[in-house]
């Protein structure tokens, strides 16, 4: 059976690396592409990204699965993204420029501001929300 869908740009950004993926309408994959960035340890326990690395290197992975797969943009019917989740960079809202380097998941420097809210009772509260 075939689907009505178009071509998929699917995008993994990684602790470590970006990487774009094109399937195809019928859904096998059409190419790949990965570039890895460097993570900063600014102090024991703090790990952070540079976010200007993060989008630099996932649009030149989205420019080199394209090209080399040979589908224009306009061929996508779909984008799907799965990211770091726990990872936190602000932004500014007017420049759109991050204000501070990227938190990474593994980061501990709030460590002992939840173990405080657990040992106050709070745990339910997190697990619940």
């Amino acid at each position: 059976m075939l689907s009505s869908m178009g071509h998929v740009l699917t995008l993994d950004q990684g602790t470590t690396s970006s990487r774009a993926l094109v399937i195809s309408p019928h859904g096998k994959s059409l190419g790949t592409a990965q570039k890895e960035f460097p993570q900063y340890y600014p102090r024991p326990g703090w790990v952070e990204h540079d976010a200007r690395e993060i989008w630099s290197t996932q649009t030149a992975v989205i420019e080199k699965v394209l090209a080399t797969t040979q589908i224009r943009s306009g061929d996508l019917d779909a984008i799907g993204i799965t990211n770091q989740r726990e990872t936190t960079v602000l932004w500014d809202r007017k420049t759109g420029e991050p204000i501070h380097p990227a938190i990474v998941w593994q980061d501990r420097r709030t460590a002992s501001a939840c173990e405080g809210l657990r040992d106050d009772g709070h745990l339910d509260t997190f697990r619940n929300a």
